[in-house]
């Protein structure tokens, strides 16, 4: 059985390398309880590696909905020939600012706002744009982190409380402010608000289209994985909120699909979850254990 383990976790790491992220240690400091520490919500809902995989593909399907957003990512990417290694920087930050040292996370969220200055444009209606505008960070943050709450209440507890949801919103801001963004909703019923009024902001244009069509041609380095990733990224459609999916036009794929994508992900879950049952929340219980 190791063999297998050790097998499912190399294709998962070829699936969703880092892209160049830093190596982090997640044992140590001893006793190191990071930005967020042990008790925390988001320790839980990072930790689930299937929710937070369809989550990731959820939100950058909803971070391109915003014209600017998707602006910053055509001109200073190479997301056409890279998007699953955006995919996998996304997932090193979140777990680094999640699980690591407040040494590292701090280092992470510095990385990240210089490699911002760099970001600033005109989109192709000639609006200026800046990756540290705080208005376009407040939106990627929101995008991504409610993106993996509704995946974690979608595939692992549909029971969790409003109060843990808004529990969740409010430990996950921090990092979204340090990064630079303002009036950050802290609150369930704040992030719905916050939708509502982002909405008329929101638009599809054909490097929309062409983002989704790049994101949905992705094929799997190892043919075995082939099915898997074609439910990941099913999966991951189904999750955008109605509003989102009728924007996209993902409404009628998602009705006939969506519900075998999450039988399909519902069954590998746990064999994702036994196979990878050694990751960064676990060492990072490791660490806090040896204090």
């Amino acid at each position: 059985m190791s063999a297998v383990k050790a097998e499912i976790v190399s294709r998962v790491v070829a699936l969703l390398s880092g892209g160049g992220a830093p190596m982090l240690d997640y044992l140590h400091p001893a006793g190191d309880p990071g930005l967020f520490g042990p008790g925390a919500v988001c320790w839980r809902v990072h930790a689930d590696f299937p929710s937070m995989m369809v989550g990731g593909i959820s939100a950058l399907l909803l971070q391109m909905l915003h014209p600017l957003a998707l602006a910053g990512v055509a001109d200073h990417s190479n997301f056409r020939d890279d998007l699953l290694g955006r995919l996998g920087r996304t997932a090193s930050f979140v777990a680094g600012t999640t699980y690591g040292n407040r040494q590292d996370a701090e280092a992470l969220i510095a990385r990240v706002r210089r490699v911002h200055e760099s970001v600033v444009g005109r989109a192709s209606d000639g609006r200026p744009y800046s990756a540290s505008d705080p208005a376009l960070l407040t939106w990627v943050h929101v995008a991504e982190v409610s993106s993996f709450l509704r995946a974690y209440v979608c595939y692992v507890d549909p029971t969790l409380a409003v109060a843990e949801q808004d529990r969740y919103y409010d430990e996950t801001a921090l990092v979204a402010e340090r990064l630079g963004a303002r009036d950050v909703p802290r609150k369930t019923a704040a992030v719905d608000a916050y939708f509502e009024a982002v909405r008329p902001l929101l638009a599809v244009s054909e490097l929309t289209r062409e983002v989704a069509s790049i994101l949905l041609a992705i094929r799997a380095p190892q043919p075995l994985l082939e099915p898997v990733s074609r439910m990941f990224l099913m999966a991951g459609m189904d999750l955008l909120p109605l509003w989102a999916q009728r924007l996209s036009g993902f409404e009628e794929r998602t009705r006939r699909w969506g519900r075998v994508a999450r039988t399909g992900i519902r069954s590998v879950a746990p064999v994702l979850r036994w196979a990878l049952s050694g990751g960064t929340s676990r060492l990072a219980k490791q660490r806090m254990g040896s204090a």
